[in-house]
């Protein structure tokens, strides 16, 4: 069990504080470096738990292929699970880990690997070079994010891009929740067109490829 009174005090503890600093430095230093020519990229999210012949697997590594061959490059936290299928359905395939107390290893689809030490310079990085984001069943780590370019785009601190809910069944007591939230005021009616829901992969790849930015780019190649 972690000594919480010890770590308190070290998140305290100004020393320390600068080389947390250069260690935030690195990780941005690290990603810029590796991914500053990777083309458009999409974002794949979903549970580390799934495995390979499941039903939402095969539908990650679909969806990646059919966003690969469009010319999109895909971004997924290179664990296992959906975040292996899709690496397993990309030709450009990039693998953004994070160091774990218990080590989440870098699955084998992965073929541009870097490693995190905090999770919001891991989150910077993915929307930073991400011009959709695809969100399939998944737990807290994926609601995270879920909620994280949700909230992004809403505030406009980013433009708007596509993002996918991929799972009408699992997303749909999510959505019920949005509901309440508009039915208490605490997000608008518009805010509702800020994903769209299916459960068909040619939609979810058509849907992107159409209205993700710059993907005039690709269309004209």
């Amino acid at each position: 069990m972690r000594d919480i009174q010890k770590e308190f005090l070290d998140n305290r503890n100004i020393n320390k504080d600068v080389w947390r600093i250069f260690r935030v430095i690195s990780d941005f230093t690290d990603a810029f470096d590796e991914l500053e020519d990777i083309p458009p990229a999409v974002s794949i999210f979903g549970s580390a738990r799934e495995k390979p012949g499941h039903y939402y697997y095969e539908k990650a590594t679909e969806i990646s292929k059919g966003l690969s061959d469009k010319g999109y490059a895909i971004i997924t936290g290179g664990g296992p699970g959906i975040m292996e299928a899709a690496n397993k359905g990309a030709k450009i395939s990039i693998g953004l880990n994070i160091e774990l107390p218990h080590e989440q290893h870098t699955n084998p689809y992965v073929k541009i690997p870097l490693k995190f030490k905090y999770f919001f310079t891991r989150k910077v990085t993915f929307l930073k070079y991400s011009v959709a984001t695809v969100m399939m069943p998944g737990g807290f780590g994926t609601l995270d994010e879920l909620s994280e370019v949700l909230t992004l785009v809403q505030t406009k601190r980013m433009s708007q891009i596509p993002i996918v809910f991929f799972g009408s069944e699992f997303y749909k007591p999510l959505l019920d929740f949005y509901e309440k939230m508009l039915e208490m005021k605490y997000i608008s009616p518009e805010d509702k067109n800020l994903y769209l829901l299916t459960d068909d992969v040619e939609e979810a790849v058509d849907y992107i490829f159409q209205n993700a930015p710059i993907s005039e780019i690709l269309k004209n190649k």
